[in-house]
């Protein structure tokens, strides 16, 4: 019987496949690391072509360990950082860098090469900008595409197509150039709701004109939970499955894992948010109606729930700020997650023995990768204050602790930012890889004063795809009747309230060094 699905998760560093049943218990799960190319600081390319193979290693491997047969699955589903797949005119690579090792071919999503082209779209008054919070992200595909058309016109003459990640993966499964409206919305500056949903005037204005035949808007984007397809043969000898498996609309992965974060009860509730944290955190809600406010990525209508409008606000580096603190220190070595976990132990020993002040001294701010909210600056950067000459592994501890109490002192902010705008949280639902992390479990919760709602499936953000491949697969009839049966019920995390007055002070001196910051930059 088919009542099984697969779930594939492509992040920064890796892919993670799942095989869950019909229930959302996850029977097994693989990781494959990827392979990224780093030109620059601000910079990185991946091989779309290696992430399908590794995905398809991933999917093997996962369904595998599951001990199920082919004829056992039902669907498939993708969720993928909103990376930018270049496809050229025959459907090979367009490679924006190329060595011994292969052609990268794919913009990564923290990419940062297109900031000039971000401000020249953001000074428009198009509706795409209001919809951006009032800014423009370099994250965002058309300001990509943009620098590709100024900076790399040989390629944009050979190209073929441009994808995110999502659904470039949906096309190499199923052959169907058709895209996501998830990934549209979010990401493409495509409003769903409106007759004409394409931006021809914004594109027409910056010489765009062609993109939009580039961009497959001759088919007709599908929604998440709708299948744009069977499986190839190609497909489906790689991924070892077989040709009865229904593919579905691909998502952005925050949004994956916010579908499989808010509860089904009330994922449209006020005062909702999933939070989904890995190398970058995404703070997740929806609503009936449309919300608006600086730094506030969406509304975007249909982007997860075909009749809700989405919204989102985020931190460029939460993971990759403690990772890259692992790397730089003499004591930390490759980020591994051994390695976080055996800091995350000595700090906890520290923190039994002395409370949480046993690093005060230290002040961070953790804009290391620009900030996406509230302030809307990818230029902005981080500031580390109390540095000295220790060296020592419990100095990196310290650091590592101070780093993730400015994560979850930043979180704060954009929340007291979303309140004042009309937009209060009352809850959180955690998801991604910091649900592994117990110090930033706990710190969100003791420093936002929130409860935190902690699923009890390893990996939310694939539990999130599995139950879009069950709604498409029609396991189910939609997305929500799917998230109710597959989602387990939470632990919840509770704020200490004697904390609160800590947190408080700590909240007060990030407001400090902020202010020293922005002093700096215009001395």
């Amino acid at each position: 019987m088919r009542d099984h699905v697969i779930a594939v998760d492509v992040g920064t560093a890796s892919v993670r496949a799942g095989v869950f049943d019909k229930t959302g218990i996850m029977l097994a799960r693989r990781v494959e690391p990827l392979r990224l190319h780093r030109p620059g600081a601000r910079r990185g390319e991946y091989s779309a072509d290696d992430i399908w193979q590794t995905t398809a290693t991933a999917v093997r491997a996962a369904r595998l360990a599951s001990s199920l047969g082919p004829e056992q699955v039902a669907g498939l589903a993708f969720g993928a950082t909103c990376s930018l797949v270049l496809v050229g005119n025959n459907g090979a690579a367009l490679p924006l860098f190329e060595d011994e090792e292969g052609v990268f071919d794919t913009l990564a999503w923290f990419d940062h090469r297109a900031e000039a082209e971000a401000e020249e779209l953001s000074a428009t008054d198009d509706p795409a900008v209001r919809h951006s919070g009032g800014s423009i992200s370099p994250e965002m595909q058309v300001p990509k595409l943009l620098w590709l058309k100024r900076n790399r016109p040989d390629l944009w003459q050979r190209a073929g197509g441009f994808f995110d990640l999502a659904d470039y993966l949906s096309y190499r499964a199923t052959g169907n150039p058709a895209r996501s409206v998830s990934t549209l919305a979010t990401k493409w500056f495509f409003r769903a709701q409106d007759e004409d949903p394409w931006p021809r005037a914004l594109l027409g204005k910056f010489g765009l004109d062609d993109l939009l035949e580039k961009v497959g808007a001759a088919h007709a984007p599908c929604p998440p939970g709708v299948s744009v397809g069977r499986l190839t043969r190609q497909a489906a000898e790689a991924l070892a499955l077989d040709r009865e498996v229904v593919v579905a609309a691909g998502m952005v992965d925050a949004y994956a894992g916010a579908l499989g974060a808010l509860p089904a009860d009330k994922a449209a509730a006020s005062g909702e948010f999933a939070l989904i944290g890995g190398t970058s955190s995404c703070l997740i809600g929806q609503g009936g109606e449309p919300v608006f406010a600086t730094s506030l990525w969406g509304p975007y209508f249909a982007a997860i729930q075909k009749d809700q409008w989405a919204f989102e606000a985020g931190q460029s580096a939460t993971g990759g700020l403690l990772n890259h603190l692992l790397e730089i220190h003499t004591e930390g070595g490759p980020a591994t997650e051994s390695r976080h976990q055996q800091v995350i132990a000595r700090i906890t020993e520290m923190l039994a023995e002395n409370g949480p002040g046993f690093a005060d001294g230290l002040d961070i701010l953790p804009d290391f990768h620009g900030s996406r909210s509230p302030y809307a600056d990818p230029s902005m950067t981080g500031m580390i204050a109390g540095l000295t000459l220790d060296k020592s592994f419990d100095g990196l501890c310290r650091l590592y602790w101070r780093a993730s109490i400015a994560i979850a002192l930043s979180l704060r902010q954009i929340l007291e930012h979303l309140g004042e705008n009309g937009i209060p949280a009352t809850r959180l639902h955690l998801a991604g890889g910091h649900r592994r992390n117990s110090l930033l479990s706990r710190l969100y919760a003791d420093v936002t004063g929130l409860p935190v709602h902690v699923s009890p499936t390893e990996d939310v953000v694939l539990l999130g795809s599995a139950i879009n491949a069950a709604a498409a697969s029609n396991l189910y009839p939609g997305l929500t009747p799917a998230a109710a049966a597959m989602q387990a019920a939470p632990t919840r995390l509770d704020p200490d309230p004697a904390l609160a007055g800590y947190y408080d002070r700590q909240y007060a001196r990030l407001r400090l060094l902020q202010a020293c910051r922005d002093q700096l930059a215009r001395t």
